[in-house]
């Protein structure tokens, strides 16, 4: 059965079990100010009824398949190739579980095993878990590395303000509570910033490549400071951009995350998604999650295992400094099947398609009165324009042309209010970076 409802004998049972009266009572120790209120839903349905909503919602979704998207902060349209959907409903991959008796799933080890080899060829780095939640999950877990090596006792850590939003809004939850101190988030910081906010008690410093206005900056000056300093690299990266620029490893790394949604991997209103994470060897058994590794069985057939799992809660226990313990392993099945399908060249066309048509569509958006395109700094796929009108009110108006705008960066950053990130990727056609531009006349008149 797919639902075994409990009745109301059954709870009480299960509560007087455990000493308590009520449901209530088991988050006692919860701050009030901690728990969610009391849920306003509507009154419950039959199945009949259920499916009906749920037929109706998906037949409204239907009709923004025809929308052209130019919004991308952190979620990104590109095309799926037809051959992942079939080969991650094999029956052999068809789960998103990770074994805990691993040795008898030779299939899974194995995908995992080819997953981590593709993500240290793509980050230049020489190991890779087996996946993260997200990406902002991550990154978290990068600063709980940094703060551990060597036992430095640092307490300090360099965000900087390119780093998406809502991945060091993650940092600061995960950490809240600690003596852990963030600088560098909050103001304008270039790289020459971040390499004066370094001291002997910063422990890592954070940068995004691309960053979250899309700009690609070379960060080995920064890396040769940082490690002058004793402190980690952390590049929070898109992979799809590694597949024309320079890898974190070359550019001095020490920690490579970032989201893995752009390989082969639908929005799917936000998840679920995959996180990656890799390492310098020397960081190895600091790194949450886990890490397969090739040997050979007893009768000299290759043969995987389950090599490394450092710092998990279920292995470690009261030692554990992470409470992952498990990894997106659908979502790292379906980044395998895509790099493998699309190669060294298929993923350096994605990219330079990419790049090619935000820099088309980022010249003409130029040439309109009233818009001014920030072209200080290289970018990729993403880049910020100054409207002349509330960004808001301009995606309002492209809406109703079919179109869904960029991102509004006025909300996460006050001093750009009335700026909005374009992003273009390949699955845009110059039909619709065209009506784009003719969009954005349109609605600044």
């Amino acid at each position: 059965m797919t639902y075994i409802p409990h009745t109301d004998l059954e709870r009480q049972q299960m509560l007087a079990a455990i000493g308590v009266t009520t449901i209530e009572d088991i988050f006692e120790d919860v701050p009030s100010s901690h728990r969610f209120p009391a849920l306003d839903l509507p009154k419950p349905m039959s199945e009949m009824e259920v499916v009906a909503e749920l037929s109706a919602l998906a037949e409204a979704n239907e009709d923004a398949r025809d929308f052209a998207l130019f919004r991308g902060a952190g979620a990104y349209h590109h095309f799926i190739p037809s051959v992942i959907g079939h080969m991650i409903s094999r029956g052999e991959f068809l789960t998103a579980y990770t074994p805990y008796q691993p040795e008898v799933s030779q299939g899974t080890l194995q995908v995992i095993y080819e997953y981590q080899s593709m993500m240290c060829a793509l980050t230049g780095m020489d190991a890779a878990n087996a996946s993260h939640y997200d990406g902002a999950t991550s990154l978290a877990e990068a600063v709980t590395v940094a703060l551990e090596v060597g036992r430095r006792k640092r307490s300090k850590i360099i965000l900087s303000h390119g780093i998406h939003p809502h991945y060091r809004a993650v940092v600061r939850t995960y950490h809240q509570g600690s003596a852990l101190k963030i600088v560098g988030d909050a103001g304008r910081a270039d790289t020459a910033d971040l390499i004066e906010m370094l001291d002997d008690n910063t422990a890592m410093v954070a940068v995004a490549y691309p960053n979250f206005f899309g700009q690609i900056e070379d960060f080995s000056k920064l890396a040769e400071k940082v490690h002058e300093a004793g402190a980690l690299l952390v590049m929070v990266v898109n992979p799809t951009a590694l597949g024309m620029f320079k890898s974190p490893g070359e550019l001095g790394a020490d920690i490579v995350v970032g989201e893995g949604q752009p390989l082969g991997i639908p929005l799917s209103f936000g998840g679920p998604y995959l996180g990656f994470f890799a390492v310098r060897m020397e960081y190895v058994r600091r790194i949450a999650g886990r890490i397969v590794g090739e040997t050979l069985d007893q009768d000299g057939r290759r043969a995987f295992v389950m090599t490394l799992r450092p710092r998990e809660q279920d292995i470690r226990r009261e030692k554990a400094t992470s409470n992952i313990c498990t990894n997106q392993g659908l979502m790292s099945l379906t980044a395998a099947i895509y790099l493998s399908v699309m190669g060294k060249s298929g993923l350096r066309k994605v990219a330079e398609l990419c790049y090619h048509k935000a820099h088309y569509a980022a010249n003409r958006i130029g040439a309109l009165k009233g818009f001014v395109v920030d072209a200080s700094k290289p970018f990729f796929h993403e880049f910020v324009i100054k409207c002349p009108r509330p960004v808001g009110e301009i995606n309002a108006r492209l809406i109703e042309k079919g179109i869904i705008g960029g991102y509004d960066l006025g909300q996460d950053y006050p001093h750009l209010k009335d700026h909005m990130l374009i992003c273009v990727t390949e699955m845009n056609t110059r039909d619709e970076i065209d009506a784009l531009v003719d969009g954005l006349k349109e609605a600044s008149s």
